[in-house]
């Protein structure tokens, strides 16, 4: 099979001829910079760069020299930006290794030697700690309550770091032309390469309340201020349909799989009760998931960590394909429990290694072995793509990476 009929079978949920495999096909699948630098070295891989594309993750583009040799088979279409030099100039990073940034990002160094980003009006927005290897959002625009109207929440939603510095191919949407940009792109890209392409569309609804009321007053709105959430969540909901539309129509026969975020849980639990979720969450994502299934040939796939074991047959009626990142070290996200109950209904993109204490401390072997029994459990029947638990962070030995990588090409199919 080409990497994209392999994607698409195991999405279709049917037994492709090997595992699928993606790295970096998402700001949420990648590799963090200082772990990519220490992973080339160890191949003995010392030519090319290292391209921070999501500044705020510190998470770089994959090149192709590494998609090629560790068999990757899924492809962001934010790659087929910035592709000149001139795009980016070099950095240092946390770990005095070398990297560069895109040519637009330009944090200012604070007397205490941490990273600070600031908006067009000099108001701080995001800061990165000295050794810290993540920018955090210092800005929460309706801190104070919720406004009026909603007619500046562009301007608003611009003063959170996760839409001011945002990613490729969106941190040139304000370009003139872009849709026709995107699409050209996309067409081309798909033109080089038999890999399954990705566009990455966040579409964050609990999120954006997260970002810009900040999480603990979000979380005591939904059960103090329904009203003033779901109006919020509805006014997010038409400014993304009319995003989806213009991505549908640029891109929706040329891409295969269209990625939303909404993370909905943490480590021990729902960050609301199903029952809340329900009420004012669930049917604005089945609307958009039904605007990209009537409107393109695209998958979807939703990114959302920690534990959702309560609500994933919600998302599966709500119109979810794929899920990500499949966190089973949270409760009850028990590998086996979810491809018993899940499996011919949703794919798993993810749980293919714990991040949290065995990519980053196990010994080699014991990668292998623990991403082994991961692919035979997920692996039947389809329905599963191959990727760590998130992004692989600066602690990870490389050895420990590529004993993962052995063992996703070692089960075969």
């Amino acid at each position: 099979m080409t990497s994209r009929e392999r994607v698409l079978t195991s999405i279709n949920h049917r037994q492709p001829d090997r595992v699928p495999l993606d790295l970096g096909a998402t700001p949420s699948s990648g590799i963090s910079a200082i772990a990519y630098n220490r992973l080339k070295d160890h191949m003995g891989i010392h030519t090319g760069h290292t391209r921070v594309y999501d500044v705020v993750q510190q998470v770089v583009q994959v090149e192709d020299e590494l998609i090629d040799r560790l068999g990757v088979d899924v492809l962001d279409v934010g790659r087929a930006f910035n592709t000149s030099d001139s795009d980016w100039y070099d950095t240092r990073l946390s770990d005095g290794s070398l990297a560069q940034y895109p040519i637009w990002f330009r944090p200012v160094q604070a007397s205490d030697g941490s990273q600070e980003v600031f908006d067009e009006d000099g108001r701080r927005i995001a800061r990165m700690p000295v050794g810290a290897t993540f920018f955090d959002q210092t800005c929460f625009p309706y801190l104070d309550g919720y406004p009026d109207t909603y007619k500046d929440l562009d301007k608003a939603m611009n003063k959170v770091l996760w839409s001011a510095l945002v990613h490729s191919p969106w941190d040139h949407a304000a370009d003139p032309g872009f849709y026709d940009t995107l699409r050209t792109k996309a067409q081309q890209l798909r033109k080089s390469t038999d890999k399954a392409l990705m566009i990455v569309c966040g579409c964050n609804l609990f999120e954006w309340g997260t970002f810009l009321r900040r999480i603990d007053n979000f979380l005591m709105d939904i059960y103090t201020e329904p009203e003033e959430v779901e109006r919020l969540v509805a006014v997010l909901t038409e400014k993304h349909l009319a995003t989806l539309q213009k991505v549908c129509e640029a891109v929706g026969d040329v891409v295969d799989i269209l990625r939303f975020g909404d993370d909905l849980g943490m480590d021990t639990g729902l960050f609301m009760s199903p029952e809340k979720y329900r009420a004012i969450f669930k049917p604005y994502h089945r609307q958009l998931c039904d605007y990209v299934h009537s409107h393109s040939n695209m998958k979807v796939l939703l990114h959302s960590c920690g534990s959702i074991y309560p609500i994933i047959g919600d998302l599966i009626d709500a119109g979810y394909d794929i899920l990500n990142p499949v966190q089973t070290t949270a409760r009850q996200m028990d590998p086996e429990v979810l491809k018993r109950e899940f499996g011919r209904d949703i794919t798993f993109w993810g749980g293919g290694c714990n991040t949290r204490t065995v990519l980053n401390r196990a010994a080699p072997q014991e990668v292998y072995d623990y991403t082994r029994r991961m692919i035979d459990i997920f692996m039947q029947n389809g329905g599963f793509v191959f990727n760590q638990e998130h992004n692989i962070m600066p602690d990870v030995p490389p050895e420990n990476i590529l004993a993962m990588y052995q063992a996703v090409h070692d089960s075969g199919a």
